[in-house]
């Protein structure tokens, strides 16, 4: 069972059900033993009659005296009682006519007993003495029978309502005992980078929920601690990093231009220029990482048509990949609106564009299809390089990941993809990379929620391509 409530509620009824089944079979056994502890008093109370009747024969009576009187006084009740009459030496003395030849022999030891008899079943019996005889009174045990199996059947009735009621109760008092735990549940869900104030609501009551409750409050407020922290540090640093960096380009220029540098230091001060913008490249998007964690970035979100945009992305990327002797494409199907802020989704697909062009080798070809149906706007970059293992296809969105890429020169920051993914999620979406067609290349996909979006009877489709160098 997956859920702790039905867990919780599959235990109440099977407590419930074996505690109702004990108290049933302790029933049973008390109801029985009084019905027959009222079938023995009523087997002494008939002895009791058949005593006082042949009183007046004298403490010895003559058998055949004592078979009359009795066959007079039982002749009432020969469908109730079964009566038998032993002599001194075990001979029978009297017996009713129902029994005809069958004996009810009493129990040495016991008082009352059970006998049966073929024909009448179970009989309760109880044994007397009567003078120098013995008498033997029973009656049918066939009414305490039929009064235990109605018993059993409104048992097994009364079970199944049970079962049912019992179930009800139990899932209500499994979600009444876990409600606390679904309020602990939806608050952590909702506790993200960008939402770490909120915190769970603590009741008043000193029990183990509210404990850990307080607890997860606490480990909550640490780790807001520790991300206001990084944040502060990723962002102080950055921007004190700026200054010393620009007057270390600047000074590095200077040499340049003086001119009074040897070959082999111009070499050397040329390097450092380039890792100084490599490293200005770095501080910037860290700089924008870190509004976009803070959720300091406000975006201009308009419902707007995306294909004239793409259109106009079109054109430079056309001339991009004709740089790099390639060929880019464009597809887009469906009509409808979407809410962007185009120079933010400009940078997305300037990103993802820069990483499929040096991916791919001289001559393929880039991919944007952009699909516009069911209230989502997908755009989907297929390139045609070498592609990335699926156990590292989720990473490569994290900070500083790098994918190297055989003959390129641009080392980049690594910080390229975890912007892309900030700006989407910033538009509601999600970003995410899978394999290329055919199992060839990568496809960067992103996922924006439609204003409005209707599929069309047909594509609208645009092509752009560039021919360089085969």
């Amino acid at each position: 069972m997956k859920t702790i409530g039905a867990r919780l509620a599959i235990c109440y009824v099977l407590a419930s059900t074996a505690t109702f089944a004990a108290l049933f079979l302790a029933g049973r056994y008390i109801i029985e033993s009084h019905a027959i502890r009222a079938l023995d008093l009523l087997n002494q109370s008939e002895f009791e009659h058949i005593r006082a009747g042949v009183a007046a024969l004298g403490a010895k009576p003559p058998e055949a005296a004592l078979r009359q009187r009795v066959d007079a006084l039982t002749s009432d009740n020969l469908e109730l009682f079964f009566t038998e009459i032993y002599g001194p030496a075990g001979s029978v003395v009297f017996r009713s006519p129902a029994l005809r030849a069958l004996d009810m022999t009493p129990s040495p030891s016991l008082q009352a007993f059970n006998v049966h008899v073929d024909g009448f079943g179970e009989l309760r019996a109880g044994k007397f003495a009567l003078g120098p005889y013995t008498a033997v009174v029973a009656t049918s045990k066939r009414h305490v029978r039929d009064v235990m199996s109605g018993y059993e059947h409104t048992f097994y009735g009364l079970l199944l309502v049970m079962i049912a009621v019992s179930s009800v109760i139990g899932y209500g008092f499994g979600r009444m005992a876990l409600r606390p735990l679904r309020l602990i549940q939806d608050t952590a869900v909702r506790i993200h980078s960008d939402n770490l104030s909120e915190r769970i609501p603590v009741s008043s009551a000193r029990d183990e929920i509210s404990d850990l409750a307080r607890l997860l409050n606490q480990m909550f407020d640490r780790l807001e601690e520790s991300f206001h922290q990084i944040r502060r540090f990723t962002a102080e640093a950055s921007h004190e990093l700026k200054t010393p960096l620009t007057l270390v380009r600047l000074q590095a220029e200077k040499l340049v231009v003086d001119g009074q540098l040897t070959p082999a230091q111009e070499h050397a001060v040329q390097v450092q220029l380039k890792e100084l913008t490599h490293l200005n490249r770095i501080i910037e998007d860290l700089l924008f990482l870190s509004r976009a964690d803070a959720r300091a970035i406000t975006l201009d979100l308009r419902p707007q048509d995306p294909e004239p945009f793409l259109q106009g992305f079109a054109q430079d990327a056309h001339v991009l990949a004709e740089y790099r002797e390639q060929r880019f494409f464009l597809t887009h199907h469906g009509s409808g609106l979407v809410a962007i802020e185009p120079k933010w989704i400009r940078q997305i697909l300037l990103n993802l564009l820069s990483n499929a062009l040096a991916a791919s080798p001289t001559g393929c070809r880039v991919t944007l299809r952009s699909t516009l149906m069911n209230q989502c706007w997908q755009v989907r970059l297929e390139d045609e390089g070498p592609g990335v293992p699926a156990d590292q296809r989720g990473r490569i969105f994290e900070r500083f990941v790098r994918v190297n890429r055989p003959g390129s020169e641009d080392k980049g920051t690594g910080l390229g993809l975890a912007i892309c993914r900030s700006l989407v999620e910033l538009h509601g979406g999600r970003i995410f990379a899978e394999a290329g067609p055919g199992g060839r290349g990568l496809s960067m996909v992103f996922e924006i929620p439609a204003a409005t979006a209707t599929n069309n009877a047909g594509p609208t489709a645009a092509a752009l391509h560039a021919t360089g160098a085969a």
